[in-house]
């Protein structure tokens, strides 16, 4: 899935302008690169294009994942990006939909083994049989 098509899809599912879907996108996914360990992050990036590589901003030498959970995961991505909570909920599970597509059925299982069950709200959508699998 090409850059453009991914900010697309973010902004149809979050019911927002492409402007603002690349905001939400980038506030979410520099937010995932925390919580994901630093091999899972290049892991990810390297099935993305570049746009959205740098959004995640990996870095080869930190391993360690920062351990919070989703209200924080959530608060983080409004904070970033200038939205409520409501919205940044919609956002993060616009991104992992979207993820889903853009990405290998592997390396997103791999994603989703590093969240701890409180993420589930946001992350079963992108889980749920009508979500395209590539």
């Amino acid at each position: 899935m090409n850059y453009v098509t991914f900010v697309d899809k973010v902004a149809q599912r979050s019911r927002t302008s492409p402007e603002q879907a690349v905001e939400l996108t980038r506030a979410t996914l520099e937010t995932l690169a925390e919580r994901l360990t630093g091999g899972e992050v290049l892991d990810l990036a390297a099935q993305l294009p570049k746009p959205l590589q740098r959004m995640l901003k990996p870095h080869p030498d930190i391993e360690a994942a920062d351990r919070f959970g989703a209200a924080e995961f959530v608060a983080r991505v409004s904070q970033r990006a200038g939205v409520d909570g409501n919205g940044a909920r919609g956002a993060v599970r616009a991104v992992f939909t979207t993820l889903r597509e853009a990405v290998s059925s592997g390396e997103f299982d791999d994603v989703v083994v590093q969240m701890p069950r409180d993420y589930r709200d946001m992350v079963e959508p992108a889980l749920a049989p009508g979500a395209i699998r590539r």
